[in-house]
């Protein structure tokens, strides 16, 4: 980095990609100086639309570019490693998209090698991010419920997704777990670490890929944690957490909350909202301005979004894989 100003380069020209540059833009200390695809239309179609200075008809190009204080990586997951090791080989810092590979072996390769080239690497779970969401975690770790007993979180799309959809393709990590679990088994794992154990059943799709998920995760303290995920069924998107002293229930969209209530043993509920100022809840500002807050004080990880929770949430998702067989091209039997 070269001044106040963090600038960044865009890796790939999807909907999640167009989402996170629409509110990079915002924030006056960020600047978005290019974008790369691998078909130079979309690039240009995508600067054109964001007023992005550098469009590349190919990734090697924008981890090249030294003017890129860091790369956001918006590829499908299963594109991960190779966008994201591709930057990190040439010193550019990462954001990447989640889940943050397709297994764990993969997701230590990307940690192997920021450590080797010194660069800043970070899961982009915007949900460790969000304002409320760390208000929440704040209110659990100060004792506010008690002990975590249990906690329930789901995510659901009602589909039908065809079979030439991503999410319905092997080769692109499709199934509900990696696009769509990854959410409740990251917000069981904020709260209470990596479980120390795990059972999982799912209903496979033609393709081999899970159409549905669910997992009940335990741990030596007692706390027991259900979650799912599903590409065949719109579910409410909830979570809850129930304590030794109380509950907390985070409505619809758990991840980007809006508000949640604290149930405490023998008091009135109390509603803790979003701070208008903080943003529209889709919004990714909050990621963006921890990775830049990063990137300033020298760090090579985030404290929100340490890479040793993020390996232990690919360790989590391999055993969950490997319960309910579904296995990706490439993969060793």
């Amino acid at each position: 980095m070269t001044d106040e100003r963090v600038r960044w380069g865009i890796l790939a020209t999807g909907g999640i990609a167009a989402a996170f540059t629409a509110d990079l833009v915002d924030l006056p200390d960020a600047e978005v100086v290019a974008v790369a695809s691998r078909r130079a239309e979309s690039a240009e179609a995508f600067a054109d639309r964001f007023g992005i200075g550098r469009a590349y008809g190919d990734w090697e190009s924008l981890a090249r570019d030294e003017d890129v204080d860091v790369v956001y990586v918006a590829t499908p997951h299963a594109a991960h490693r190779a966008a994201a090791g591709l930057c990190l080989e040439a010193g550019r810092n990462v954001l990447c998209e989640k889940a943050f590979t397709l297994n764990l072996g993969e997701a230590e390769e990307l940690v192997a090698l920021a450590k080797e080239h010194d660069s800043f690497l970070m899961e982009a779970m915007w949900m460790y991010c969000n304002p409320l969401v760390r208000r929440m975690k704040a209110l659990i770790d100060d004792g506010a419920i008690g002990e975590v007993r249990t906690v329930q979180a789901d995510f659901g799309l009602a589909g039908p997704f065809p079979p030439a959809h991503r999410l319905r393709d092997p080769a692109q990590g499709g199934g509900a777990l990696l696009d769509l679990g990854v959410y409740p088994v990251s917000f069981a794992q904020l709260l209470l670490g990596e479980p120390s154990g795990i059972t999982s059943r799912a209903v496979l799709s033609e393709e081999g890929v899970d159409l549905q998920t669910g997992a009940l995760f335990t741990w030596d303290s007692g706390a027991l944690a259900s979650v799912h995920c599903s590409i065949n069924g719109g579910t409410a998107v909830v979570a809850s957490v129930t304590g030794s002293r109380g509950r907390i229930d985070i409505p619809s969209g758990f991840f980007h909350p809006d508000r949640f209530v604290l149930h405490r043993d023998g008091q009135e509920p109390e509603e803790f909202t979003a701070d208008p100022a903080d943003g529209p809840r889709s919004s990714f500002r909050h990621e963006a301005r921890e990775v830049m807050r990063a990137l300033r004080a020298g760090e090579k990880e985030s404290s929100l979004v340490p890479l040793d929770g993020t390996l232990a949430i690919m360790r989590t998702l391999d055993t969950i894989r490997e319960q309910i067989g579904v296995r990706y091209p490439g993969e060793a039997a």
